[in-house]
């Protein structure tokens, strides 16, 4: 949602639609003008961007180039293909990728919703009993007692607390829209998140299926290695393996393998660098890359399995803590509430 770049949601939508387009004859003209009736208004003003070079004589590839929101993947996928002639078979398998990176994203979301719930009830609860304190008085005519012991009532305690918890969250979300943008070079730090236990190993699986699959169209689209990888590297999102390409570049020129140049970046993990290098001596690099990409996508939707309930097993216990303490809040409150009335010396015994 922060992104100015085309979502894989509808690059997969798109993808489809040409490519289908594409094969059954239609003029590129009268397929990009029915794009730029559709999608978010970012994307129409693409299309009709698109449009208006076509009518001067640009190649779409170049076009795609001059805007930010067309994918690099898509962009050098659409030259290849015009080059080529290819260009509805590489649009195909362009829609499968994205639509995969979808289904990820979509499995994820569905197995942490009940969580989320949960925690929204939660806050939902905690914020009623603050609004209830604020508006119901105590026996002696004051304010009702406390009992959270938060100093929050009525309606301005909710919206202080519900302050707190945008801070909370915002600074969660902050940390993580960081990460992503890669701001000072936070994300050379994911070395050490790969060492995380389960989470770590997870998250690499998901970024090498990404890289994978990336590498397994770009070589079977007859792209050289070089560019291939490179184009790979920039399917993962990461600026951390994108920055790997320049090494990939200099391993090459020295008359390195695929394997080689892999193993050079040294960010990719032994055991997938030893399944490229038997591609190699196969002499099928782009069918076995594919075959792998097939495993790596499996073993991907594996590891989202493991992050997401990771993620909602920590949810569920920060709710269940956050509610075990607020029941020892009030019991505390209750039972000091007791003890004092036991010894008050002004009670008869």
């Amino acid at each position: 949602m922060f992104s100015n770049r085309m979502s894989f949601s509808a690059a997969a939508s798109f993808c489809h639609r040409f490519g289908t387009g594409l094969h059954a004859g239609a003029d590129i003209l009268v397929l990009l003008k029915s794009e730029a009736k559709m999608g978010s208004a970012k994307q129409c003003r693409a299309m009709e961007g698109l449009i208006e070079g076509v009518k001067k004589g640009e190649q779409l590839h170049v076009l795609m180039g001059q805007n930010d929101f067309f994918p690099t993947l898509m962009t050098v996928m659409v030259r290849v293909g015009e080059t080529t002639g290819k260009l509805e078979y590489l649009l195909f398998l362009l829609s499968e990728h994205y639509e995969q990176q979808v289904q990820l994203r979509r499995n994820f979301i569905s197995a942490i919703i009940l969580p989320v719930l949960q925690l929204v009830f939660g806050i939902l609860v905690i914020s009623l009993l603050i609004y209830i304190m604020g508006i119901l008085g105590s026996g002696t005519g004051g304010q009702m007692a406390d009992i959270l012991g938060f100093g929050l009532r009525g309606g301005t305690g909710v919206l202080i607390f519900w302050m707190y918890l945008f801070v909370f969250f915002g600074s969660i979300g902050a940390c993580v829209l960081c990460f992503f943008k890669n701001v000072a070079g936070v994300q050379n730090l994911i070395p050490l998140i790969y060492m995380v236990p389960v989470i770590g190993t997870s998250i690499q699986t998901i970024t090498i299926a990404r890289f994978c699959r990336g590498l397994s169209i770009a070589l079977g689209s007859g792209l050289e290695p070089t560019l291939a990888i490179s184009l790979a590297l920039d399917s993962t999102d990461s600026d951390y393996y994108r920055a790997a390409a320049d090494d990939v570049g200099k391993a090459i020129l020295s008359g390195a393998t695929l394997s080689g140049a892999l193993e050079s970046m040294k960010i990719l993990p032994a055991d997938f660098i030893g399944r490229v290098e038997i591609a190699e001596h196969s002499g099928t690099d782009s069918e076995s890359m594919a075959y792998l990409a097939n495993e790596y996508d499996e073993r991907a939707k594996v590891a989202l399995k493991i992050i997401s309930r990771t993620v909602s097993a920590i949810i569920v216990i920060a709710v269940m803590l956050l509610l075990i303490f607020m029941i020892f809040r009030i019991a505390s409150f209750i039972f000091g509430a007791y003890d004092d009335a036991l010894n008050d010396p002004i009670l008869p015994r």
